[in-house]
């Protein structure tokens, strides 16, 4: 597998553009759009949050009924959640505008929004905004990357990644983008991420292996313990890399997934790392316990504790409020089993040994915990599972950027 420059428009066929139509924002593009020469196979993964917004039905709707997808159109600043009959028109308005404009079916057309929740779209903006992109749509890297800013909210960085790897001969790439920055939590975590390849692949294994995928990379993040209503994963694949369809769960499948993994992963700590007021990356990595779902809990625990997040930011070694959190995670587990330990790139200590707190140098545990990424690392010697969950730390700035966002 090779890392590649770019994103969505990293894959053969596969086009992408932006503009500024002033939804919320009157400094900055706000618009994006991603579109495929020809249509798609998809699948997804969206919110569990009770409260779904417009845009999430409308595309459960797209992957569910089977149909192709071949372009998706997003805006930032205004969320389309909890808007009533008016939201859903919003959607529909929107794909209408792409079939007017690209002769694209409208219900191949998915949609996204991300921002303030409550409020109704200027559908006017949408349309004109999506006119505008259809006539500079273009298969760049700086295109794609284009696309990344204008779907960013709080966030500070954009969120992009592409890979190629190969399958019966071919060269397959693998591209993707994502927001997310708060009101981030499993399951799904407050994201948006659209994903684009070439390969050719059955909707129902490519659905498999998302779902798959998910678990151990988005669903692994948290920043504030907040599910978001507009949660979305989109993966559209159109088969131009003309590698023999994957149809079956060989080793085809295998090497497919494992780039998705990849990616997947790249996106979620990206997110991670870029949480509201953040200033560094929390990971929590569990090995060694009996159930994979008890690793889970107990690393997703460990980075969603708002007292463990608050000691990351005061490289504060305070080994008990992990240990704490782990205890209240619903994992069953025997805490005299348990060696805990910090580590960054500027070192490892440990300092919790099978039930009993070892004493350590609190000038080297400071050193390490300096670090921009600081891991806390458990080892339960209980079993031979094992997972890893990021997260960031609580800054002051949460609160500040949080207090007001809606203004």
């Amino acid at each position: 597998m090779k890392v590649l420059e770019g994103g969505v428009t990293a894959a053969k066929g596969f086009e992408a553009a932006s503009c500024e139509a002033n939804i919320k924002y009157k400094d900055r593009t706000d618009m994006a759009a991603v579109y495929s020469q020809v249509p798609c196979v998809c699948a997804g993964t969206f919110t569990s949050n009770v409260v779904k917004a417009a845009c999430v039905m409308w595309d459960k709707e797209i992957v569910e009924s089977g149909n192709p997808m071949q372009a998706v159109i997003v805006n930032s600043g205004i969320a389309n959640a909890c808007t009533g009959k008016e939201g859903f028109d919003a959607c529909e308005a929107t794909a209408k505008a792409v079939e007017k404009s690209l002769g694209v079916p409208f219900k191949s057309v998915a949609v996204a929004s991300t921002g303030v929740i409550g409020m109704q779209l200027p559908v006017d903006k949408l349309v004109a905004g999506v006119e505008k992109m259809s006539k500079t749509l273009d298969g760049s890297i700086a295109a794609g990357t284009a696309a990344s800013k204008a779907i960013m909210t709080t966030d500070t960085v954009n969120k992009e990644i592409a890979v190629s790897f190969e399958i019966g001969g071919k060269t397959v790439t693998l591209g993707g983008m994502s927001k997310g920055s708060g009101m981030i939590h499993p399951n799904m975590c407050t994201m948006l991420a659209f994903l684009t390849s070439d390969v050719a692949i059955e909707k129902a294994l490519l659905q498999e292996a998302v779902s798959s995928v998910v678990k151990d990379t988005f669903n692994m993040i948290t920043v504030d313990g907040d599910t978001s209503t507009n949660d979305t994963l989109l993966l559209m694949a159109n088969g131009l890399a003309e590698n023999k369809k994957i149809d079956t769960k060989d080793g085809d499948y295998e090497t497919f997934k494992e780039a998705l993994s990849y990616v997947c992963e790249f996106l979620a700590k990206k997110m991670a790392a870029d949480g509201e007021g953040a200033s560094k990356l929390f990971e929590a990595k569990v090995i060694n316990a009996k159930t994979k779902d008890d690793a889970r809990l107990l690393s997703r625990s460990i980075v969603g504790s708002n007292l463990s997040k608050a000691a990351i930011y005061g490289c504060d070694a305070n080994f008990g409020r992990f240990l704490c959190a782990m205890g209240y995670s619903g994992a069953d587990f025997d805490q005299n089993n348990v060696e805990l330990f910090f580590e960054s790139a500027n070192g490892k200590l440990k300092v919790f040994d099978k039930g009993t707190p070892i004493e350590f140098d609190e000038d080297e545990a400071l050193k390490i915990m300096q670090a921009d990424a600081v891991t806390v690392f458990v080892n339960m010697n209980e079993g031979s599972e094992e997972a890893t969950a990021w997260g960031c730390d609580l800054t002051y700035d949460y609160v500040k950027i949080n207090a007001d966002y809606r203004s």
